[in-house]
């Protein structure tokens, strides 16, 4: 039920907006087009995920249950994988590659190592994510990276990082001081 306006109300109301004009609308405004939607991974990137998924790495059941990663290579003792995973190594660098795909981010890590053997670092940290938007494929990135660090020469070892460093979304990677 509206309420009933008081004559007193109208006029008030009138004299109010008496001396107001009304705007010319010489120009149509357009709104800008919206931009087509862009297909989200390309055919080569389509292909890449095929062929991985086909051959790749999906060896490492560490990799696709989402648990914590350990590699050293032959002749790395024991107690620095441990210093390593408590995190007692400084990280002279980081690289997070959310949102990447995959053929960016093995490019991205590729050149970030290189970038850190050419920096004398001795322990850096890449973020891979936990693949919790990666369904049931589990984590993508994960086993993409750990396939080029393994690849490596110049990475001695990794293991997924402590907690407060991005648990086994993360890892901590230690590089060998005589590549250069």
């Amino acid at each position: 039920m509206k309420p009933k306006l008081d004559e007193n109300d109208s006029t008030l109301f009138r004299d109010a907006v008496s001396d107001v004009k009304p705007l010319r609308h010489d120009r149509h405004t357009s709104h800008p087009r919206r931009r087509p939607p862009r297909a989200r991974f390309t055919r080569e990137d389509r292909l890449a995920v095929l062929d991985e998924s086909l051959h790749g790495a999906l060896g490492d059941p560490l990799v696709a249950s989402g648990d914590e990663l350990s590699f050293r290579r032959p002749g790395v003792a024991e107690v620095v994988i441990r210093r390593l995973r408590r995190g007692e190594y400084r990280v002279d660098g980081e690289l997070d590659l959310h949102g990447m795909t995959v053929a960016e981010s093995k490019q991205a890590v590729r050149g970030f190592l290189a970038a850190a053997v050419a920096r004398h670092s001795g322990c850096v940290r890449i973020i891979h994510g936990k693949g919790l938007r990666s369904g049931h494929r589990g984590p993508v990135l994960k086993g993409a990276v750990s396939g080029v660090l393994r690849r490596t020469a110049a990475v001695v070892a990794f293991v997924s990082a402590r907690p407060v460093d991005g648990g086994t979304g993360a890892l901590y990677v230690l590089l060998s001081p005589n590549h250069s």
